[in-house]
């Protein structure tokens, strides 16, 4: 196949994908819900159902209006082949996320999308500089979308991870100010609005979100217990229920946030040695394999070089 062959089936291929996609959009049955419930507004029950369809009902952009029901589709399937809708919505509740799973899983096919996109862009500029096979073009479009797919779950759990990385280093210096806050006489709950008026972080934007639902009359060891639940930080989980504990029996509490936070701080010291010790290892590669063999030739280079000048 001519470069100029290739490219016009690339058109093509695009052309009918997309037509697919517009046909696909035009043809979709209107849900039961969405019929009726403009009809429904004034009702009790119908700011319920409205909100639970907020994300379909509402489109904010014109191109959400064409593809979104597509879209819609497409996550559904995914959630259909991947599952693990459970796991997910807690990962998204360890990130303090507000999206939906079915929210998320649209996102992983705009992933998939984006990187078929993409590979199928570099194919075809492949194809004007020298002849490609449509069939491999196809198959590396696949795999870039199923890539794509799961680059976004992978993206999701390093998120997560690198937000309760920083909140375990924020938990030391959090203890401290609690405890101290406590001992001065403060009760718990003005001792956690005092850290969040000062702090800045994570853990202060959690500890935020339970003065929030403690204000708007939760209990606090309730609040307490749910976040202990929803975190995915041992030390944290801890913390949070020596509160709530504390709270509920009135038990003295600036001593256990004193040795949470030292037991912290002594974890953190030994994860840095362990740390450098392994680096100390990792830097022996390039002196062993790099430095070393280039030394060795430089000593020996020059002798050798004499030697064979001075030879018959």
């Amino acid at each position: 196949m001519s470069a100029a062959g290739g490219a016009l089936v690339g058109l093509a291929l695009g052309g009918g994908l997309m037509s697919l996609l517009l046909s696909l959009s035009r043809s979709r049955r209107p849900a039961l819900v969405d019929r009726v419930g403009p009809y429904l507004l004034d009702l009790p029950s119908a700011p319920r159902m409205m909100t639970e369809r907020a994300p379909s009902l509402a489109p904010t952009t014109v191109g959400w209006a064409v593809f979104g029901p597509s879209l819609e589709r497409l996550a559904a399937t995914v959630e259909r082949v991947l599952g693990g809708a459970a796991g997910t919505r807690r990962r998204l509740s360890r990130l303090g996320s507000s999206a939906t799973v079915e929210q998320f899983r649209v996102q992983q096919v705009q992933w998939g999308l984006l990187a078929l996109a993409v590979t199928t862009a570099c194919g075809l500029f492949a194809s004007l500089m020298s002849e490609v096979a449509p069939l491999p073009l196809l198959t590396a479009a696949s795999i870039a979308f199923v890539l794509g797919v799961l680059g976004r779950d992978q993206w999701l759990s390093r998120s997560v991870r690198v937000r309760e990385e920083r909140m375990l280093a924020e938990f030391p210096t959090v203890a401290d100010l609690l405890a101290l806050s406590v001992h001065a006489g403060e009760g718990p709950v003005a001792a956690i609005e005092r850290i969040v008026r000062t702090s800045h972080g994570e853990l202060a934007e959690e500890l935020r979100a339970i003065l929030g639902r403690v204000r708007t009359g939760s209990p606090v060891d309730r609040a307490l217990d749910d976040f202990a639940a929803r975190t995915g930080v041992p030390v944290i989980a801890r913390f949070a229920e020596g509160v709530a504990v504390a709270l509920e029996r009135g038990t003295p509490l600036v001593d256990v946030l004193h040795a949470q936070a030292a037991d912290v701080r002594e974890s953190q010291r030994r994860q840095l040695i362990e740390t450098g010790a392994r680096k100390e290892v990792a830097m022996m590669l390039p002196v062993v394999f790099l430095i070393l063999p280039v030394t060795v030739v430089f000593a020996f280079f020059p002798g050798a070089i004499g030697l064979d000048l001075s030879g018959p």
